[in-house]
């Protein structure tokens, strides 16, 4: 089973040996798992590989799967051979993520080494890079995917571009991994730094929204926020979101009763299988909760997209039946009991026919 799991990334050319263990040790106590670096800035080897050692080292003690950012680039501009791979054992990392690709049979041949480290392919391409790959028969337990982020505002991807290149990852059964933004960090590979999302319209959602729609997508096994630091607030907000289902929250209403708290809050919710564009329907409550009583209120508005309504009294069988409004309408036959939180309207997008969802 491949678990879903949440990561930090460092910087070590730019930053403080203190203050990234710090980071570490507080992603640890959060139960961040996976770690990410850049080594595209790199310039001499043996400095290189003194400073990264060092981190590397405290990672590993700490659980962390480390990853190292590199390009062919790097490949020549410190002596490395592809065919040998020793220089990244040597520093301690899991695996090394390719920001730029090769021909298709050298990352095949690489996923063979000796070393069994991890090929992290960027998935940040429409084009059938991996499908090339992939006909070279590589070493596929090996072989990861792993989207860019973007530090320059108004480059990131589009979502409709995001889901395509992520779907040829997913359906090759590959790995796969993408970033979010800190609202607070400022430190990243580069001397431009408006925040390292991968999707371009998260890039200023609070961090455990961003993180929520890659998941929901159901195409991204791991979430990692690509610039440093995020503040502990923010570690503890991603740490505690559902990745594995949709997990919604909502605004209640005073005057929301008992029992409709009952309904929103301690259910197992699922959209109904025959959807449609009014409202999505989660029905088991109608059934368990057919004989409780549920006078009218907060019924005579007109509901809105976001909204989350309940059958009242004047519903014959759908009585105590749980909507999220799709489409705005009227119905005395419903009690409007809250809203969904306006940062996460657009989350309702990947509600499809039979998702499991929470309401918080």
């Amino acid at each position: 089973m491949t678990f879903r799991q949440l990561g930090l990334s460092i910087y070590p050319d730019h930053s403080d040996f203190s203050k990234d263990k710090a980071y570490l040790e507080l992603g640890n106590k959060y139960g961040y798992t996976r770690l990410f670096m850049s080594m595209l800035e790199a310039e001499d080897i043996a400095a290189t590989k003194q400073k990264f050692n060092k981190i590397i080292a405290c990672a590993k003690d700490l659980g962390y799967l480390t990853m190292i950012d590199i390009s062919p680039r790097i490949f020549e501009k410190l002596g490395i051979s592809y065919q040998n791979l020793s220089f990244f054992a040597e520093l301690g990392v899991d695996g090394i993520r390719l920001d730029q690709g090769f021909d298709g049979n050298t990352e095949a041949l690489i996923s063979y080494n000796p070393y069994e480290l991890i090929i992290e392919l960027n998935m940040s391409n429409n084009v059938a890079y991996l499908e090339n790959i992939l006909s070279y028969q590589p070493n596929r337990p090996y072989l990861f995917g792993c989207h860019n982020f973007y530090p320059q505002v108004g480059t990131g991807l589009t979502e409709e571009f995001f889901l395509d290149c992520s779907e040829r990852f997913k359906k090759n059964g590959i790995h796969t991994a993408a970033f979010v933004a800190s609202q607070h960090g400022n430190q990243g590979p580069w001397n431009v730094n408006d925040g390292l999302p991968t999707l371009e319209a998260d890039r200023y959602l609070p961090i455990d929204v961003q993180a929520k729609k890659l998941f929901a997508t159901g195409l991204i096994d791991d979430v990692i926020i690509g610039n440093a630091y995020a503040t502990e607030d923010e570690l503890k907000k991603l740490a505690e979101i559902n990745r594995y289902q949709l997990q919604l929250k909502v605004d209640f209403l005073e005057e929301t009763t008992a029992l409709e708290y009952e309904i929103a809050r301690d259910m197992q919710h699922f959209r109904r299988g025959d959807s449609n564009a009014l409202v999505a329907r989660s029905t088991q409550s109608r059934v368990i909760y057919k004989n409780a009583a549920n006078p009218p209120h907060n019924a005579t508005m007109e509901f809105e997209f976001g909204d989350i309504v309940i059958g009242n009294d004047n519903f014959g069988i759908y009585k105590n039946e749980l909507q999220i409004v799709l489409s705005n309408h009227t119905d005395l036959r419903k009690n409007k009991i809250g809203r969904i939180q306006e940062s996460e309207l657009d989350l309702l997008k990947y509600l499809k026919p039979w998702t499991k969802f929470k309401l918080i």
